[in-house]
């Protein structure tokens, strides 16, 4: 079914009898070409473009939960392609790119919403090194603007520009940022990839792998065992369990990222905004809500749930941007489990048992990136090399010497 304005006035006048499930509740067969570890917005993009632009078949994607359960249903909806290393730069804007495209590729209302993102910066230092990102950005064709304090009054009236600690000075703007609906992001790519032939196998967690001379055969899985010629692992927060059932030790850390919900307001945040002198980043759904977010726990955690000490920080931070907030009413309070590379960047690469692919290490940059990463992804299990914009997210980049530590926090992941 293809879903258009004319199907939805039709499924009106007649009862909406005529809807059908968006994609189906596959069973396993015994084997497939190709198997991708994890249902969430990654593994269901890789499936998409595996199908769609590489014209591979026999694919089945496996999910322990349920599709919309894990990270791309707890993040913060927020797409940008606004980051100064070119190893970054160049993907992120790759993915921004088929954002722009999405809806129309999926034929799926993924609420694509490009509103703007503003980072704010509080002291000439920050403002220097903001203008090379934008210089970075620009050159890459992400486009910024470099916005002075009257710019950013004129753009967010409401700030607390005099804060006596951390007084706004000025933003950078990329104006093609903003959100996206995160769970219509995975039903959009589950509902396509299904559309193809792709089977989305729900309930179903790999527990090993079957290797043999140094070859994956396929995976045990609690459904019983799924032969493979190719294996593709995309399991976010999971990635150093999943990962290790196959003898490998990754270089990432699992941490949780809290994220917050208000009530309903009225319009009033013309975009996302963060703050530039702490982690704190804000947009508005169209429901009407809040959402915000900050740093991750300091802590290794494989729950999905955080501590007060966060909870008190992200409310500072909040409170010395935009005051206002404080009047809120938060509803409601999550946590996702960040994959937390050494060095920030993630990792899109074959592993040394031959058929097996890993992609994780997403750390805060997961559902922005979830375009580029299934697509990238795809051409890595298609035809054993990385695509063009992720040939710097390699697993032996530490040894090389080659990290890519954008923050500029080293080999830290709890500061990333």
């Amino acid at each position: 079914m293809r879903y258009s304005g004319l199907r939805l006035i039709k499924e009106a006048l007649t009862g909406n009898k005529g809807w059908v499930p968006a994609w189906r509740d596959a069973a396993p067969q015994q084997s497939y070409d190709f198997v991708i570890v994890g249902g969430g917005g990654h593994g269901l993009a890789t499936a998409h473009y595996l199908a769609k632009v590489y014209g591979r078949s026999r694919i089945a994607v496996l999910e322990k939960g349920y599709i919309g359960g894990g990270n791309v249903g707890r993040n913060t909806t927020i797409i940008r392609s606004n980051y100064l290393l070119p190893g970054n730069e160049r993907f992120y804007e790759f993915s921004m790119k088929l954002w722009e495209g999405l809806e129309q590729d999926l034929n799926y209302n993924a609420m694509v919403s490009q509103r703007g993102i503003m980072n704010l910066f509080h002291s000439d230092g920050q403002r220097d090194a903001y203008r090379r990102r934008g210089n970075s950005m620009i050159l890459h064709g992400a486009g910024a603007e470099l916005l002075d304090r009257d710019a950013v009054r004129r753009e967010a009236p409401f700030l607390d520009f005099d804060n006596a600690r951390f007084p706004i000075k000025g933003a950078l703007m990329q104006r093609r940022g903003g959100t996206a609906r995160h769970d219509a992001v995975a039903w959009g790519y589950a509902r396509a990839a299904d559309s193809r032939g792709v089977d989305i196998i729900q309930n179903c967690e790999v527990t090993g792998f079957r290797i043999e001379q140094g070859v994956i055969r396929g995976v045990e899985t609690t459904r019983g065992y799924i032969g493979a010629q190719t294996v593709g692992v995309a399991v976010a927060g999971a990635s150093s369990k999943v990962m290790a059932a196959a003898g490998m030790r990754l270089p990432i850390e699992s941490h949780v990222l809290q994220a917050f919900v208000t009530e309903g307001l009225k319009p009033v945040l013309p975009g996302v905004i963060t703050f530039g002198a702490q982690h704190f980043y804000i947009s508005q759904s169209d429901k009407g809500g809040l959402v915000f977010g900050g740093d991750i726990d300091g802590y290794n955690s494989y729950a999905a749930r955080g501590n007060l000490p966060v909870i008190e920080t992200v409310c500072e931070g909040g409170m010395a941007m935009l005051p206002m907030i404080g009047r809120a009413r938060v509803l409601r309070i999550w946590g996702g489990i960040m994959d937390i590379s050494m060095d920030g960047p993630p990792f899109i690469d074959r592993t040394h048992i031959d058929g097996l692919y890993f992609n994780g290490g997403w750390c805060y940059g997961g559902f922005k990136a979830t375009p580029a990463s299934g697509y990238a992804f795809a051409h890595l299990l298609a035809t054993g090399q990385p695509h063009e914009t992720a040939t710097a997210f390699r697993l032996d980049r530490f040894r090389t010497g080659q990290a890519i530590d954008e923050a500029g926090a080293g080999p830290q992941p709890n500061l990333q």
